[in-house]
């Protein structure tokens, strides 16, 4: 049986590496994004200089031959989902008898076409951690659109290039709409003690480019221009089906599935940040993007390709984060505002 599996993150590769583990099937994965696996949460450290991108491949390039897991290098355009046939960009065809649909995220544009702007991207894949080395280059500021997870991430790595950051922010505190009060203040105030520019309930309305085609400045909703030559935007990530959309593969947000993984389509199943779940149990999230979940995902998905019936059971929510000097951990749903049932406790150091 060929088991073809599309994006090479880490639900993608955990599948195709415990499908060898449990059986002697043909293993392609298909990614054009990068020739082998890589951990993208530490992309922001290569730009960082902490570490070279050899360093964030957990596994050598001898290990996928020496597995018999076939990595292909291309573009899927289009699945014939009749013919069980992926045409590839490159112009060829690949069979399968079944196929995994792991093909992450995708940044929220906001509605930019980035391509028509010089010095303004987003922070998800490899090609945008080779951008920025070029983008950020002699640059006098960066202006960062969208308050969350990789806005921060962002800011901190510009900040080690000496490079003023301006963060535009919706809410009225960061990531208030996740944090308690308590916690959302202490991140504040973490990241103002690192000169970054925050402006809290502010969103931009329009980039001005210079007369080569340069982001020079950041139109505000107040009516403030901000000067700049790098715009980050960091608004959010969506899972990335659009390949798919208007198939016969069900989606929502995401492509919708059930608790085997299984799509409305025979030997399709889809894990990871672009699967969404149809019936999820109380209290968890369609949705779950995390890099845990989606190696945990990977797993219960190689055991139900080989035959071994299994249902997803995520356990108690967990997740960490990095904000500059502060690690921060979560267990279980903690919500940004708590109910009159619910009490909490709060204690910080006087130092801070």
């Amino acid at each position: 049986m060929h088991i073809v599996i599309i994006g090479n993150g880490i639900t993608g590769i955990t599948t195709a590496r415990h499908l060898r583990k449990l059986s002697d099937h043909q293993i392609t994965v298909i990614s054009s994004e990068s020739e082998h696996f890589f951990s993208r949460t530490a992309l922001m450290y290569v730009y960082m200089g902490h570490m070279k991108y050899e360093h964030i491949k957990p596994y050598e390039d001898w290990f996928w031959k020496k597995n018999r897991i076939d990595l292909v290098y291309d573009h899927v355009d289009l699945v014939n989902f009749k013919t069980k046939d992926c045409l590839l960009k490159s112009g060829k065809k690949i069979h399968y008898d079944k196929l995994v649909i792991a093909t992450g995220s995708r940044p929220n544009t906001v509605d930019i076409d980035f391509s028509k702007y010089k010095g303004v991207q987003g922070l998800y894949s490899l090609q945008d951690l080779k951008l920025i080395e070029e983008n950020s280059k002699g640059i006098q500021r960066a202006v960062i659109i969208g308050g969350g997870l990789i806005g921060i991430e962002l800011a901190e790595m510009l900040h080690t290039r000496n490079i003023p950051v301006t963060f535009l922010v919706k809410d009225k505190g960061y990531w208030s709409n996740v944090l308690p009060p308590e916690e959302s203040k202490l991140i504040t105030q973490h990241i103002l003690n690192h000169c970054i520019d925050l402006r809290f309930e502010t969103q931009f309305t329009r980039i001005n480019q210079d007369e080569t085609g340069r982001v020079s400045s950041v139109i505000t909703d107040k009516g403030e221009e901000i000067p700049c030559q790098f715009a980050g935007i960091t608004t959010g990530v969506s899972p990335a089906v659009d390949f798919i959309r208007g198939s016969e593969i069900e989606c929502a947000r995401g492509v919708l599935v059930n608790e085997f993984f299984e799509t409305s389509v025979a030997d399709v199943y889809a894990a990871g940040d672009c699967a969404e779940f149809r019936s999820p149990k109380e209290g968890q999230v369609r949705i779950e993007q995390l890099w845990y979940t989606g190696r945990m995902q990977g797993r219960v998905l190689a055991a139900n390709l080989c035959g071994q019936r299994e249902a997803y059971d995520r356990g108690i929510w967990f997740n960490s984060a990095k904000f500059f000097d502060i690690e921060y951990q979560t267990y279980g749903f903690v919500p940004s505002t708590f109910p009159d049932e619910l009490h909490s406790f709060y204690w910080q150091h006087s130092d801070g």
